[in-house]
């Protein structure tokens, strides 16, 4: 009696711990199937198709390939949208000869104006007491720039025209991703500092933060150059005026004033000329003078004295 008893006891035993084996493989069974899931492999349940156990596709598709959820639809046309969108910097250079630089200036200024535009820029000089020249610089929404481009070119005489067109649309995406990614980059820094208690982790994670901040910063700064690159295109206007020809002076022929002044400057002349040729000659002629005033006062008496002795001197040789 007594060995029944431990023979069921036995058998109760051995199917309990049959029982706990058979759960702890289904557990097991369902985290290997997890796995494979997270890891882009089917886990039990899906068919080697990738169709799931009630006959519908991993993907979300059922059994005739399209989407089970109204969602996905939109989601899919909105993609290639995007991918399409291209970013384009524009800009052109104009050289105008225009009539009145003033008013070809107001004339540009109310054009962007109206286009939903404004002027950046502008230099206005006068060169020569004769023309006006002017260099403006325009911003022009895009969707307006070739109207504008060619409602300017119109002003007047169109000297030359250089426009060109940089897609930037890597740089947008790039700069884009990289933003992205670095917001998240301060959001685990700044988790990690609320979780951090010692000083010294506090400490190097602000110098982080820190970094990643003013990383994040310039990539915006860069992001809005860009974008307002982008959204509105860089219109050059130069205005020159023409040049007025020199206006000839009319010739009436000579009358009693003209000859009067006339003889007067050439009177002036003259002197001018006469009192500078004596300035020139004075010093030879004060040279000239000395000289002679030395010959007839010095020389000129011994030479006389001494011809007279000799005279006399032959008159008594001679008697």
């Amino acid at each position: 009696m007594r060995t029944s008893r431990h023979h069921r006891l036995a058998v109760v035993l051995l199917a309990a711990s049959l029982a706990l084996v058979g759960c702890g493989a289904s557990d097991d069974d369902r985290a290997a199937g997890s796995e494979k899931a997270a890891d882009g492999r089917p886990g039990p349940g899906y068919a080697a198709d990738g169709s799931g156990a009630d006959g519908k596709a991993s993907d979300g598709t059922g059994s005739d390939g399209t989407g089970s959820d109204a969602k996905a639809g939109p989601a899919a046309t909105a993609a290639p949208e995007q991918r399409q969108r291209q970013h384009v910097i524009r800009t052109a250079v104009l050289s105008v000869e225009v009539a009145d630089a003033t008013a070809a200036l107001a004339k540009a200024r109310a054009v962007t104006e109206a286009a939903g535009g404004h002027v950046a820029d502008e230099t206005t000089e006068r060169v020569d007491d004769d023309h006006v020249t002017s260099q403006i610089v325009l911003r022009v929404p895009q969707s307006a720039y070739d109207a504008t481009l060619k409602e300017l070119a119109g002003a007047g005489k169109l000297l030359s025209r250089k426009a060109a067109a940089e897609d930037v649309t890597d740089q947008v995406v790039d700069v884009e991703s990289r933003i992205a990614t670095q917001r998240a980059s301060v959001a685990r820094v700044r988790e990690l500092m609320d979780r951090a208690t010692k000083l010294s982790d506090v400490v190097t994670l602000e110098g982080q933060l820190s970094s990643r901040q003013a990383d994040l910063e310039a990539l915006l700064a860069k992001q809005a150059a860009l974008k307002d690159r982008t959204a509105l295109a860089t219109i050059t206007l130069h205005l020159n005026e023409r040049e007025r020809p020199a206006a000839e002076p009319e010739d009436d022929g000579p009358g009693f004033g003209d000859a009067l002044s006339g003889g007067w400057n050439a009177l002036v002349s003259t002197a001018k000329w006469a009192a500078i040729v004596l300035l020139a000659v004075a010093p030879w002629a004060a040279v000239l003078l000395v000289g002679y005033a030395g010959w007839r006062w010095l020389v000129r008496p011994r030479t006389a004295r001494r011809r007279t002795a000799e005279r006399a001197d032959s008159g008594d040789a001679a008697s």
